[in-house]
């Protein structure tokens, strides 16, 4: 509870030192000016307002790593520098009441009070006239208020907790989830060609990962299909080319292909084993397209003996109106074990209507799982099985004026097992959430 109340009273501090420019601040530039190649910043500008990997795509399309999100994005975060540089400060804290079963329907349901949290702080500055160096931090307190052992979720597998794989639960994100630097070197307004390197940090596979998704903004859980779509947001070994060509972008990655350790504190060994690819595209502002594969070696903590093939594509749509902001997202993720027959699926859908004070948001899932992943391969031995779940929420500001922006909110999950595991989750097991939500005002410039 101390690095969250910490992290509040920096997001605090930082909020006065942001009021204090926010009238100072430029608006956004077209990528059409007439400015020569070399600079698409205002020359009067008092602020750097450029991407995190790019002087010349708008900050908008900033992503988890190095991926990419619609233009149209809203952005939650403090800001203060100059033109010469810029520090971005976000995160959000999550504090509420999970019931996965609240109605007991079934004997795999749980209730915790807890904290989900993160926090990002991001360092961008101009090197010399063409490049562009950034410097990304992003911590999780999860460790420290939920412990090893994660927080209750209903069919939800991945990672592990005391030598034994996690089952109807999430794992916590390590302390230090990123820790990564780049540089991008701009060889005109169209064409930019970058470095990156994160120990932890994201390999070019997957779309955005959820929790800087505006899709899933006011959804605390992380999505079933998590380690399907998005679980690599944290390696602890990343390096990555990508190459730029006007709203299209071509990225490799070689990085640690094994999942984070149970210790959730220290830095894993980096063995650069695995690789990717992805290509990303924005056809206009208001969306953004991927499709990657990833070929990881040994993922599983508890099971070193399969390599991995996950492909991954998705579709991020975001339109601002006002007040307004219509954020929606729609992923699918495949595994495939080599040297097994058949692939593992997953879909997700997400979409949050953010109003001026209120927020309506889902979340459909359907994803595939073995009987060994939900632990009842002593009965259904080597089956796979449809889970479905539909999320239905609500948010609401109460302190629109406030520093920080404080919310309430809740959230109700409907999960449809299939009917062999009925027995053993009920009929139609529902999880209900209410939390506390603090975060940044979204950024207007």
């Amino acid at each position: 509870m101390k690095t969250a109340i910490i992290f509040v009273v920096t997001m605090l501090m930082v909020g006065v030192v942001n009021a204090q420019h926010d009238h100072h601040l430029p608006s956004k530039e077209s990528n059409s000016s007439n400015k020569s190649d070399i600079d698409t910043l205002d020359d009067h500008a008092e602020l750097l307002m450029t991407h995190a990997y790019s002087l010349n795509l708008p900050m908008n399309r900033n992503g988890s790593g190095t991926s990419w999100l619609p233009d149209a994005s809203p952005m939650y975060m403090y800001m203060m520098g100059n033109r010469k540089y810029n520090i971005m400060i976000h995160g959000s804290i999550f504090a509420r009441y999970n019931n996965q079963d609240i109605f007991e329907n079934g004997s795999r349901g749980a209730m915790k009070w807890d904290v989900v949290s993160m926090f990002m702080g991001m360092y961008n500055r101009r090197v010399g006239e063409r490049g562009l160096f950034n410097g990304t931090v992003m911590l999780s307190a999860d460790p420290l208020i939920m412990g090893s052992g994660g927080y209750p979720l209903l069919f939800q597998t991945g990672e592990t907790n005391n030598g034994n794989k996690l089952v109807d639960r999430q794992h916590p994100h390590d302390l230090f989830s990123a820790l990564s630097v780049g540089y991008t070197h701009s060889v005109n307004k169209d064409v930019d060609i970058t470095g990156y390197f994160g120990y932890p940090g994201e390999p070019a596979l997957g779309p955005v990962a959820f929790m800087h998704r505006n899709s899933a903004m006011n959804n605390p859980n992380a999505p079933l299909g998590h380690h399907w779509q998005d679980a690599t947001h944290t390696t602890f070994g990343v390096a990555t080319l990508g190459f730029r060509v006007q709203d299209v972008k071509l990225e490799g990655s070689v990085f640690t292909g094994q999942e984070p350790n149970e210790d959730r504190y220290n830095f894993d060994e980096a063995t650069f084993d695995s690789y990717s690819y992805r290509v990303s595209w924005n056809p206009n502002s208001l969306w953004a397209l991927q499709f990657s594969q990833g070929f990881l070696h040994n993922p599983e903590l508890l099971d070193s003996a399969f390599d991995l093939n996950r492909i991954t594509a998705s579709a991020t749509h975001s339109k601002s109106m006002r007040t307004l902001n219509w954020s929606q997202t729609l992923a699918w993720g495949m595994n495939h074990r080599i040297g097994q027959n058949g692939n593992e699926h997953s879909f997700l859908y997400e979409n949050n209507l953010q109003l001026r004070t209120q927020a309506i948001y889902l979340r459909y899932e359907f994803v595939n799982k073995s009987a060994e992943e939900l632990d009842v391969h002593m009965i259904f031995g080597e089956s796979d099985f449809n889970i479905n779940a539909l999320t239905l929420g609500y948010n609401r500001i109460l302190a629109p004026a406030a520093p920080l922006e404080i919310s309430v909110g809740t959230q109700a999950t409907f999960n449809f097992p299939p009917k062999e595991l009925k027995e053993t989750y009920g009929n139609l097991p529902i999880g209900f959430q209410v939390y506390l939500l603090l975060r940044p005002h979204r950024h207007e410039h």
